[in-house]
């Protein structure tokens, strides 16, 4: 027989709820670190890949912007499959895409066979376990916390960065790009059954004292993708998306191939870059912190400004390549890589809160893909058109300072 009192019941019942939060929590985290860090690895075997086939920068880096171009067009898709068919269909066939795409590549022996698995397939996956249906789950469960509950799982690209990049080295050093290729896929593919049987019908519904309760300052207007599209918004959050997502991918594609050719060892600069990983989270929690002190837009022009210091580092490495431009350079550019994703991302699910947010927040999500794949294409060219990193550099620096303008002058993006 139960012998505690109705108070310590009552005492005891949010526990479960704070428990299953955290659970929900680390899931998103864990499938994040998978997403990102596989479709970070490819600037690990950008090199080995291109030496392997005599392909110029241009064309290997292009199934790279294929990743994130699919990543970004696919995310209003995936809202609309979450809306409607709920997170187990979303994420199973994420791990499966990622699965078998690397199964695909481990064999593939032309640039489009490339394009259509690392591209396409591992584009798809990464939408649809990254993080348009984690915003919407955490959301459920987080409420008003929801900006420092993304920050975590936005820092899962830096844990995965963290791991897979020094460890795509090693394998590639071992068994060669295609092994590295094959094993990941096979890692995958087992991960598909644990995935498919998690109970989602209690994942999926939310905290109630969350679910049941609404915002104090938000009145829900049935807000639909039109309805959205017509709003300042929704296009200011896009070109903050797009325009950030253009400066950080035009470098971020090349860093580990343009630490090489500044004089260091494959895997010290592998190893470098992913250990970006870590002060990524810190990045992350501390522009969150800094969110709820001094307001939104403060907190965002300083994680600009300290990206633009990280740019600059960079930039110098190429005449200093010494280890204190370096760790400068990562702490810098690292910790700053998607610092602003939570912030951006809870504006957006506060604004459009509705029973169509996956589908406004998927389409907004469009403008990181597309800036993704056009920094990181153009990055590409830049560098077969001058033999250069300069004219790179650059670019970043300038479509960085773009990203931040919308911050300066739209009200909306204010707290």
């Amino acid at each position: 027989m139960d012998q505690t009192t109705p108070r310590e019941q009552t005492l005891a019942q949010p526990a479960k709820p704070a428990r299953m939060a955290m659970g929900v929590l680390a899931l998103c985290f864990a499938l994040s670190v998978i997403g990102r860090g596989l479709g970070e690895s490819f600037t690990v075997f950008l090199k080995p890949i291109s030496e392997n086939f005599g392909w110029d920068r241009a064309q290997v880096v292009s199934v790279y912007s294929l990743t994130w171009l699919v990543s970004g067009l696919t995310a209003p898709v995936v809202g609309r499959v979450f809306d409607r068919s709920g997170p187990r269909m979303v994420y199973s066939l994420g791990i499966f895409f990622l699965g078998a795409a690397f199964l695909v590549a481990s064999h593939a022996q032309s640039l489009w066979e490339f394009q259509a698995s690392i591209g396409l397939c591992v584009g798809f996956g990464i939408a649809l376990i990254g993080n348009v249906p984690n915003s919407i789950l955490l959301g459920r469960w987080f409420g008003p916390r929801l900006p420092t509950a993304m920050a975590v799982v936005y820092s899962a690209m830096g844990g995965g960065v963290l791991i897979l990049l020094p460890a795509s080295q090693i394998l590639i050093d071992h068994l060669g790009w295609r092994g590295a290729y094959q094993l990941f896929g096979v890692v995958a593919v087992c991960l598909l059954m644990p995935v498919v049987f998690l109970p989602w019908g209690r994942l999926a519904a939310g905290a109630s004292h969350v679910v049941k309760k609404a915002d104090p300052g938000f009145a829900d207007e049935g807000w639909t993708l039109f309805g959205a599209l017509r709003h300042h918004a929704f296009w200011a959050l896009f070109s903050c998306f797009f325009f950030t997502a253009v400066g950080m991918y035009a470098i971020a594609a090349q860093i580990v191939a343009y630490l090489i050719d500044a004089g260091f060892p494959p895997l010290q600069a592998a190893t470098a870059w992913g250990f970006s990983g870590v002060v990524l989270l810190f990045g992350m929690v501390g522009v969150s912190t800094l969110d709820g002190i001094i307001g939104r837009r403060p907190s965002v022009l300083i994680s600009y400004a300290i990206s633009i210091v990280g740019i600059i580092l960079l930039w110098l490495l190429q005449w200093y390549p010494n280890y204190w431009l370096l760790a400068g350079f990562v702490i810098a550019f690292g910790s700053m890589m998607g610092s602003r994703g939570p912030l951006l991302s809870a504006t957006a699910m506060k604004i459009f809160r509705g029973e169509r947010v996956g589908t406004i927040f998927g389409t907004i999500s469009i403008g990181s893909g597309l800036g993704s794949s056009l920094g990181s294409w153009t990055g590409g060219l830049l560098h077969d058109w001058t033999h250069s990193y300069n004219p790179v550099i650059a670019f970043s620096l300038v479509a960085v300072v773009l990203g931040m303008i919308p911050f300066l002058v739209v009200p909306a993006l204010r707290r």
